[in-house]
């Protein structure tokens, strides 16, 4: 073998991956499969780390925003993509946005000049079973390889269609409106001691206003090779379901049956205390700082999810983590198959990057790429591997996909302050300023703690 790994992706995280360990002295076979003549049905060209989408890597504030943050901490580790972000920087103010062909260009001739690099354009259709291996294949994972990773991991394990509900912050939500209890009080062994879910009622006025305003909300369309991709049964868009009746939803997500709503004075809810309708929200992170809205997977484009939303008893102020969405996707369910070094459980010497793990943006999936990169070093130099501090953006971001997520609700996430250890003793106007000093203080220590990289 003339290499010491493979990666198998020549995108975002897989060439970070690449460069994280071919900087670390480790031989590194890059597999991409554009430029064999094969192509994704988003890209447009064989350059390595194409930007298919936007060509922002959002906001660059690494003192009040999540993002910003994760970019101070890439920096602080020699990312490459954040060096050849700078040499393609356009002005965007405090957002940081790439020329996208020069960013590619400048990430593509870096491996290429590194001399532990090999780029070999092939199609890989298997995982690898005689030595270790990186898989970013991201998103759009070509049908072999997406199969071969279903016989490792099991049907249900690997999502072909991303049906993804709104996630609100907790705290910006109004109790004072909503209540937390399960329907009918019933509970198991995990449940929260008052219940699993907050309750925003609507009175049977709200109801229809909120439901026109589904029927009325600007849509985003499929694009053209998505538009084959069934519905499954779980996550048909809130919309579709109100389009088939203006009972439907009320029979369905939004039902009130068994929800005694304590903040009923008056008789306007039948039934007693029950709601005419209720819109729940199910916790979605082991910190129960995010919370996702059950059954509201939806195609509305995003300023008319917040303008909807925010009618939502309860909800006038909500702050969103993510906001909803149903396009194509292929990403591991990683809290369940993934352990805490992103390698798959039963077949330790395969690790998977990026996208495909549940991580969703630019950076995030660069991010998750140059994490992949150093745990490989780590292992194939005989040394033991310390993740970051989840209080970084980096450790929440890592403790997200492998094993903070609830795997029954897993979904892709954006880097935000949700993910991160919560400070509730800050007030919440200078909250952000503190996560981001205690990230870079406690980042600061975990370098310190590392051996010398060479350069």
């Amino acid at each position: 073998m003339t290499h010491d790994i493979q990666i198998i992706g020549g995108g975002l995280a897989g060439s970070e991956a690449a460069w994280q360990l071919a900087r670390r002295g480790f031989r590194v076979r890059l597999s991409e499969m554009r430029g064999t003549g094969e192509m994704t049905p988003a890209h447009q060209t064989d350059g390595l780390a194409e930007l298919v989408c936007s060509n922002s890597f959002r906001s660059d504030d690494d003192e009040k925003n999540a993002v910003g943050l994760l970019h101070h901490e890439m920096r602080r580790l020699d990312s490459l993509v954040m060096r050849a972000g700078e040499v393609a920087r356009v002005p965007a103010g405090s957002a940081m946005a790439v020329d996208r062909d020069v960013f590619s260009a400048e990430v593509q001739k870096a491996l290429e000049e590194h001399p532990n690099i090999t780029i070999v354009r092939e199609r890989v259709d298997a995982l690898p079973t005689d030595h270790p291996a990186i898989v970013a294949t991201g998103p759009l994972t070509a049908a072999a390889l997406a199969q071969s990773i279903v016989g490792a991991t099991g049907q249900e394990r690997l999502a072909f269609f991303d049906a993804i509900a709104p996630i609100v912050h907790r705290d910006s939500i109004n109790m004072d409106v909503c209540w937390v209890q399960s329907r009918w009080d019933k509970t198991t062994s995990a449940s929260n001691p008052e219940g699993d879910y907050i309750n925003c009622p609507m009175t049977k006025e709200q109801y229809l206003a909120f439901h026109q305003g589904l029927m009325d909300g600007e849509k985003t369309e499929f694009k053209e090779w998505e538009e084959d991709t069934p519905y499954f049964d779980g996550c048909m868009p809130i919309e579709v379901m109100a389009s088939r009746g203006v009972e439907t939803l009320r029979y369905g997500p939004m039902k009130g049956v068994g929800l005694d709503n304590p903040h009923d004075t008056s008789e306007e809810f039948p039934q007693g205390k029950w709601p005419y309708a209720v819109v729940q929200l199910r916790q979605d992170n082991k910190l129960g700082t995010l919370w996702n809205m059950v059954g509201f997977q939806t195609k509305l484009k995003y300023g008319a999810q917040v303008e909807l939303f925010r009618t939502i008893p309860g909800l006038e102020n909500a702050e969103f983590a993510r906001l909803g969405g149903l396009h194509r996707n292929t990403f591991l369910n990683s809290p369940m198959v993934l352990d805490r070094q992103l390698r798959l459980k039963g077949m330790e010497r395969i690790r998977f990057a990026g996208q495909i793990t549940g991580c969703e943006g630019y950076v995030e999936s660069s991010a998750v790429g140059l994490m992949a990169g150093m745990m490989a070093a780590a292992e194939l130099a005989g040394e033991k591997w310390t993740a970051p501090p989840r209080t970084t953006a980096l450790g929440a971001l890592l403790s997200h996909i492998t094993g903070d997520a609830e795997a029954a609700t897993f979904q892709p996430m954006n880097v935000n302050f949700g993910l991160f250890p919560p400070l509730h003793e800050v007030k919440k106007k200078q909250r952000k300023e503190a996560y981001t000093s205690r990230a870079k203080a406690d980042l600061g220590e975990w370098l310190a703690e590392l051996e010398a990289v060479p350069a």
